[in-house]
């Protein structure tokens, strides 16, 4: 039995019922993880063993002792935190369209961009729960917040602001490629570079000139030196400006193509 579409462009839905259905399907997002915890274990894990491994293995030799490289690496870590999460996001939608599930959307009279909308809300849930755990594991191991808890959740939102931002990349991702496992090997292939070539686990002084350059334009460098500098203190205007940049550029380029995509592909 075929399924009929009743496809509803977004401009004959008011604001009211958009924000209603957004808020329907963020829900169910919200209540799909309540029913399977063990999605919130990357969230929850992963921020935990980056801490241990990089503070107890690297501490030593990128800044000399524990304590000071605590202070230098997991203010970048939130950074790398919310990439980590959102990048995972487009594995979820494809594998969405495999199973069937979006048929049942593509049969309710809702705009098209509030599922992914709600997956970006419910994405920025999980993402709360994993920058609370980080937070307050490094608290445990000894990590100072020099500018006090207000700083802390500057470097928080705008580390979320990144993070949300790069959620539409991978969403995009997830409609254009043709399977989950495609869909994380691409992802795997933004992120590396993007974690690694940047300054978020050693200063960047010490790398080749050509390498040097590329983190110095890597949204990831800009965000490290930023959250830096809301919890340890020190100038953080150009940092904290172009992680704001990043992120509505990324946006606004992205949201409308995963848009665009999913409706075509709906």
């Amino acid at each position: 039995m075929s399924t009929v579409t009743y496809p509803v462009p977004d401009g004959r839905i008011g604001l009211a019922g958009n924000l209603r259905h957004i808020g329907a399907l963020t829900r169910r997002n919200l209540m799909r993880i309540k029913a399977d915890p063990e999605s919130m274990l990357d969230a929850v894990v992963v921020p935990i063993i980056f801490t241990l491994l990089f503070v107890y293995v690297f501490g030593g030799a990128v800044s000399g002792g524990q304590q000071a490289y605590k202070q230098y690496m997991i203010p970048g870590l939130l950074g790398t935190t919310g990439l980590n999460l959102a990048m995972a996001v487009g594995t979820g939608l494809n594998t969405d369209f495999q199973t069937g599930v979006m048929d049942r959307f593509r049969t309710l009279p809702i705009a098209r961009s509030s599922v992914l909308v709600g997956k970006m809300l419910a994405e920025a849930c999980r993402g709360m729960v994993s920058f609370a755990v980080l937070i307050s594991f490094s608290l445990i191991l000894g990590l100072q917040l020099k500018t006090g808890p207000l700083g802390v959740l500057a470097a928080v939102g705008l580390s979320m602001a990144f993070g949300m931002s790069m959620v539409w990349i991978s969403m995009l991702l997830g409609l254009v490629m043709r399977s989950a496992q495609a869909v994380q090997g691409v992802s795997m292939v933004v992120i590396m570079p993007l974690q690694f070539g940047s300054s978020i686990f050693a200063p960047t002084s010490t790398m080749p000139g050509w390498l040097q350059a590329f983190t110095r334009y890597n949204p990831l460098s800009n965000l490290a030196d930023a959250c830096r500098s809301l919890i340890n203190g020190g100038p953080l205007a150009h940092s904290v400006t172009m992680v704001l940049i990043w992120s509505v550029g990324i946006t606004a380029i992205t949201a409308p193509l995963a848009v665009a995509r999913f409706r075509k592909k709906a």
